[in-house]
C-alpha cells in the first residue's frame, strides 16, 4: 500500500517549525501552511477543531487530513491528560510541539519523556500509558487502517463524555475527508 505521507518529512515540518521559537498558535499555523505546500490537495484548507476523549485521555484535535489509511491531527491540552495509547493495528507517530509526554510499557520502570521536536513512535499491536502532564500539543500522524481505530476513538462517548456534538463533529470531518480522498484515488 503506498502512503501520501513521510514520518520523516512530517518530523522534519515539525522541527523547522519548533526552531522558529513562535508561540503555539502561530506555531501550528506554521506547520499546517507547511504540510499544505508539500502535500497539495491532501491537507484540509478549512481545519476544525473538535473533542476528543479516548483511552480516558482527553484533549482537543485539530483534524488535518484522514483517510481510510493515514490521518494527520494536531492533538493537546492546555491541562494535562493521562490514558491509555490504545493498541492497534496501525503506526501511530507523536511528534511534540510544545511541553512534554510522559510513557512506559508494562513491565518498564522509569518513564520515557519527549519533547519538543522529538518523535515518539508507538508501533503496531504496542501500548502504552501516557500522559502530558501540563500543556502539551503534538503533530500525530498515523498509518494502516484507520478504521480499526475508530472504536476506541470513538467509545468514551458513549461510556462516559455523551458528548455526542464531538462524535458527530468527528464522524462527520473524518468522513469528508475520507471520501475527498477516495475520489483523489488514495485509500
Amino acid at each position: 500500500m503506498g502512503y501520501v505521507f513521510d514520518p520523516d518529512v512530517l518530523h522534519q515540518v515539525a522541527n523547522d517549525a519548533i526552531a522558529q521559537n513562535q508561540p503555539i498558535e502561530q506555531l501550528i499555523t506554521t506547520v499546517v501552511a507547511e504540510l499544505s505546500k508539500r502535500y497539495p490537495r491532501h491537507i484540509s484548507s478549512t481545519p476544525a477543531w473538535v473533542f476528543n476523549n479516548a483511552g480516558g485521555a482527553m484533549g482537543a484535535m485539530l483534524i488535518l487530513h484522514a483517510s481510510l489509511s493515514e490521518y494527520i491531527i494536531v492533538f493537546g491540552t492546555a491541562l494535562g491528560t493521562e490514558g491509555h495509547s490504545g493498541r492497534f493495528f496501525t503506526d501511530d507517530y507523536f511528534i511534540i510541539l510544545e511541553g512534554e509526554q510522559w510513557a512506559f510499557s508494562a513491565g518498564q520502570f522509569k518513564r520515557q519523556v519527549y519533547r519538543p521536536g522529538d518523535m515518539h513512535h508507538l508501533p503496531r499491536g504496542t501500548a502504552k500509558q501516557y500522559r502530558m502532564p501540563d500543556e502539551c500539543w503534538a503533530l500525530e500522524y498515523a498509518r494502516g487502517p484507520i478504521i480499526t481505530m475508530l472504536p476506541f476513538g470513538l467509545a468514551d462517548t458513549f461510556t462516559s463524555t455523551l458528548d455526542f456534538r464531538a462524535l458527530a463533529r468527528t464522524l462527520w470531518i473524518f468522513t469528508k475527508s475520507a471520501v475527498r480522498e477516495l475520489l483523489q484515488g488514495k485509500i
